[in-house]
């Protein structure tokens, strides 16, 4: 049984939560973000507090329950505060920019990688070996930072490479004489 799905969550103050059947809407100073959920969870709002409960008879119930709520929580806090990815990028001449609408990568190619930002995530670039995604949808911005990251993965020799910040890359010895 899940002990996810037992935790309530709690709105906080900006956010308006509209439920609509099996849809849950949430708007706050990031923007609107809306899920369509089973049939199988019931989703309930009581004085600033959502509870999420699976439906009586159904096994599968059991089994939707704490993942619609982890949902329906990623909702509420994106529209809240968002959500934030960091990547660092090491290697000699390796270095990322953002021209415009688009994130420019150097990394070790013949040409510049071009990333087009898509709609409702903003990247930064600190400096040039750092990139920070942030956005309301954290499946999104978890997606860009993995789509970015895919274009030179942290190799275990150098480790030279896009990785995540807090990512550990197990390093090789390599050839010996």
């Amino acid at each position: 049984m899940s002990r996810i799905g037992t935790n309530p969550i709690t709105v906080p103050d900006g956010v308006t939560v509209s439920i609509d059947g099996v849809i849950v809407t949430a708007k706050g100073k990031l923007g609107e973000l809306s899920a369509r959920l089973t049939d199988d969870v019931v989703v309930v709002q009581n004085d600033g507090i959502i509870n999420v409960n699976p439906r009586e008879g159904s096994p599968r119930a059991k089994q939707m329950w704490g993942m619609s709520r982890t949902v329906v929580n990623n909702l509420v806090v994106g529209v809240a505060e968002g959500f934030t990815k960091k990547l660092e990028i090491n290697g000699v001449g390796y270095r990322a920019a953002v021209q415009g609408k688009d994130l420019v990568l150097q990394l070790g190619f013949s040409h510049e990688v071009r990333y087009p930002v898509p709609a409702g995530i903003d990247i930064k670039c600190p400096d040039q070996t750092h990139i920070e995604i942030s956005g309301a949808d954290k499946q999104k911005v978890g997606q860009v930072a993995a789509e970015i990251r895919s274009y030179r993965k942290p190799e275990p020799y150098k480790g030279k490479g896009v990785k995540y910040e807090d990512e550990y890359i197990f390093r090789k010895e390599g050839k010996k004489k």
